[in-house]
């Protein structure tokens, strides 16, 4: 009987070997090819990412827009090591000594996702379960074309908890910035 091939995992070393013109996420292991964004995608990245950066402005946290390299990882893995390198559409870290090179290696605070009829299945599935396992207080889906945004806060269990919903006409107060008011009216107005 013919022994069983060893399946690789591809870590943090093999991403950076990927070409630059193309766009790439490791989700435990696992390579995937990213496609360009559609331009409804890239208006509502802009509009958060323009609220966000208001918000934060002069304090100590920072928002930051894809492409940015999302290394998440616990204390005990090397950067080199990790097997999930993300694009994460927009990122909120508040601990900045764990800014290196071109993105964040830790857990951030908050991580945004906006869906596409090519990302969705892994954004709902693949990313919920790591974003909650390695403890991301509080994520966002943002789905264009219904217009909605799904948000999920870490409970005391460290499981998310059930989604608050918001259609494109609501207001989301953002948990970790409890002054912080996202106008999604303005974010859906294309």
């Amino acid at each position: 009987m013919p022994l069983s091939k060893e399946v690789k995992k591809y870590t943090y070393v093999d991403y950076l070997r990927y070409p630059d013109d193309e766009r790439w996420e490791i989700i435990d292991g696992v390579p995937y090819m990213q496609s360009a964004p559609s331009w409804q995608h890239q208006s509502i990245s802009r509009e958060l990412l323009r609220q966000f950066s208001n918000y934060l402005l002069r304090k100590s946290c920072e928002v930051f827009a894809s492409p940015f390299d999302l290394r998440l990882s616990d204390a005990e893995v090397k950067d080199e090591d990790v097997t999930n390198v993300y694009q994460p559409d927009l990122v909120v870290i508040c601990d900045k000594s764990l800014l290196k090179g071109t993105g964040y290696f830790g857990i951030p605070n908050l991580i945004i996702e906006i869906l596409s009829p090519s990302t969705a299945k892994t954004d709902r599935l693949l990313k919920f379960n790591m974003y909650e396992k390695f403890g991301v207080k509080e994520y966002w889906m943002v789905e264009p074309d219904m217009k909605l945004v799904s948000v999920f806060i870490l409970q005391d269990n460290n499981r998310y908890g059930r989604p608050e919903l918001y259609t494109e006409t609501a207001d989301v107060k953002v948990s970790i910035f409890p002054d912080l008011i996202i106008n999604l009216d303005i974010v859906f107005d294309f």
